[in-house]
């Protein structure tokens, strides 16, 4: 005896070999054997062959048509030996019988499954609807195959116009311009990004990155809504001092002043002036959800986003020739440059000049300094004193750098990029580093004395971190370090300083201890600051390459500075150069750059000869 059976959703045929009334023990063509439920049985036969019933029940059912079977079946429940019957006339062979079962099987939205080899047609409204489905499903699928067609041909569909770069970066992988563009890559062997690229959707590989970078952090766009203008407490008690700021051309957040006072008895009272902006952006309005939402200024090469809008810096920036709101801290020097005391003070503050590192620093110079043939300058007193107090400042840190260092700045023309050397720790550079180091210092340590919650910026074993804690920040070497030195550039430094308006005014703090408000903005502040210095460094390193295709360099000189990892001598590339292992740390090489890759920023730089050994050592790799 033979059968036909249900095993695993699938239909199979084999011979029983012995039966039970539960069980039988069957063996198929290829003589397997199985032990099955006699309730799967569908179908008993005694001829022909159990294969050769299959093999002809799969030609027939290739010949059924569902539709016309639906309009035969009626709407009543059937078995499929019954619809056999009606549908060939007589009582069906074994191999109609299977043809039957398996069309059947073969049509769900036709024939709706009730049961042991029976069956209920579908009403007439829902197989319209699976039709409909399916018909959509189809056409679906043909335009999914043609968008994947003209992607591996590098033709770019123009469905794809609006969606780059987010469909490489936060793609909706359930949309059919998605599954195109992954079968594209797949059949074409490339990645999705360059494919795109081959494509000729990528045009600018700066606006590229640019586009990648506010996708992820600014999806609403760069702009602010419109914002009304705040209006300082008009209780603010004028200052006498006449106060400068030292920043760059392009600074319009303008944070801190510097003033200084000759007192009669010999002591100088230095003024560090930071601008006020806690005294107008009240915690939990919009202009201070705005701040908090963007936490930080974003940098990079030849243009910036700003934390505030344009209003607010416009407002509170300590521009020149305006008296000012701000937040002033008093350092009483005496003359020989010891700190006797310090006061904190809120007050407007006359903010007589600008200066600018482009054309202070042709004035205001290590060469310059205390030189009595150099022609005068204003400040030039205040400033050379300044730096001699900077001086001692840094040594009671611990902190006196003997190692000249390199900072280097980006300034775009156009397409064209500079990128100029500048002397790190230069007077200018010297004079405000030190000053608000001071000042961060100092209020970090009267928030911790007098017990009010702030953010800190603290350092050890190498690792920095923010914390709500005082804790020490071994680099700078000072035992804490509360940023609040630049309130209109970063958040954390706005908080720190609603906490110190607050110790001014001898009110309740803003943030309360254990202030989960408080830990909340430290613990976004630093994704955010991570992630905009990621961004900063990759458009620095962008700049970098498209310098060197610019000005045609294709061998550099670098220092190895440990295994494959060299920095570059006129640029501030560090890079891995694998060739270069085994090349004694310190040693001077020259290395052939080649391969730049705009889109993924990278390049292959090869190691060709060992230029100059470091002093300390005997021999070197040539």
């Amino acid at each position: 005896m033979h059968v036909i059976f249900e095993e695993d959703g699938h239909f199979k045929a084999g011979s029983i070999l012995s039966e039970t009334e539960a069980t039988a023990q069957v063996e198929a063509a290829s003589g397997k054997r199985s032990k099955i439920k006699t309730a799967n049985i569908l179908l008993r036969f005694s001829a022909p062959a159990p294969h050769d019933v299959m093999s002809e029940a799969e030609t027939l059912a290739a010949e059924l048509d569902a539709d016309f079977l639906w309009e035969a079946a009626g709407s009543d429940e059937f078995g499929f030996e019954q619809l056999a019957q009606e549908y060939y006339g007589h009582a069906p062979h074994p191999a109609e019988s299977v043809a039957l079962l398996l069309k059947l099987h073969a049509s769900p939205i036709y024939f709706h499954k009730r049961g042991k080899g029976r069956y209920r047609p579908a009403p007439a409204e829902t197989l319209a609807a699976a039709k409909a489905g399916m018909e959509k499903k189809r056409i679906a699928a043909e335009r999914q195959a043609h968008l994947a067609a003209e992607l591996a041909a590098f033709r770019l569909p123009p469905e794809y116009a609006s969606l780059i770069p987010r469909i490489l970066i936060a793609p909706d992988k359930n949309t059919l311009e998605y599954k195109a563009l992954e079968d594209a890559a797949a059949s074409t062997g490339l990645s999705q990004l360059r494919l795109i690229e081959r494509c000729g959707a990528i045009p600018s590989t700066l606006e590229f990155h640019m586009a990648t970078f506010l996708l992820e952090y600014f999806p609403r766009g760069t702009g602010f809504a419109p914002v009304t203008e705040p209006i300082d407490p008009p209780e603010l008690p004028k200052s006498n001092v006449r106060a400068f700021s030292m920043d760059d051309e392009a600074t319009t957040e303008i944070d801190d002043a510097l003033s200084v006072e000759w007192r009669d008895d010999g002591t100088i009272r230095v003024g560090i002036h930071i601008a006020a902006p806690a005294l107008g952006i009240a915690p939990g309005s919009e202009l201070d959800r705005v701040a908090r939402e963007r936490l930080s200024t974003v940098y990079y090469p030849g243009d910036k986003i700003t934390m505030l809008p344009e209003t607010l810096i416009h407002h509170y920036t300590l521009g020149e020739r305006h008296d000012c709101p701000a937040l002033s801290l008093y350092v009483d020097v005496a003359p020989d440059l010891r700190v006797l005391g310090t006061e904190t003070k809120l007050e407007m503050v006359h903010i007589a000049d600008n200066l600018r590192h482009e054309t202070l620093e042709v004035e205001f110079n290590a060469g310059t300094l205390r030189n009595p043939d150099f022609p005068d300058y204003p400040y030039r007193r205040e400033l050379e004193w300044l730096h001699d107090f900077a001086i001692v400042l840094e040594a009671g840190r611990g902190k006196a750098d003997t190692i000249e260092r390199v900072d280097y700045s980006f300034k775009l023309d156009g397409e064209r990029i500079r990128i100029e050397p500048r002397k790190r720790g230069s007077p200018i550079d010297k004079v405000v580093s030190e000053l608000m180091i001071f000042a961060n210092a100092h209020w970090g340590g009267w928030l911790a004395e007098k017990r009010v919650p702030g953010i800190y910026r603290a350092q050890a074993n190498g690792k920095t971190r923010m914390t709500t804690a005082p804790d020490p920040h071994q680099g700078l070497g000072v035992d804490q370090y509360a940023w609040s030195t630049s309130p209109l550039r970063r958040y954390v430094d706005l908080v720190n300083q609603r906490q110190l308006v607050s110790l001014v005014q001898g009110t309740d703090p803003v943030y309360p201890p254990r202030s989960e408000q408080l830990f909340a903005t430290v613990r976004d502040f630093e994704l955010a600051y991570d992630a905009y210095n990621d961004f900063q460094r990759r458009l620095e390193r962008y700049w970098m390459l498209r310098w060197l295709i610019q000005e045609n360099v294709h061998e550099v000189t670098a220092s190895v500075i440990r295994e494959d990892l060299v920095r570059f001598d006129t640029l501030p590339m560090v890079t891995r150069a694998p060739s270069v292992m085994g090349v004694v740390p310190g040693s001077r090489v020259r290395l052939a750059v080649s391969n730049i890759d705009l889109l993924d920023i990278s390049f292959h730089a090869e190691y060709l000869e060992t230029v100059a050994s470091p002093p300390d050592s005997a021999a070197g790799v040539s």
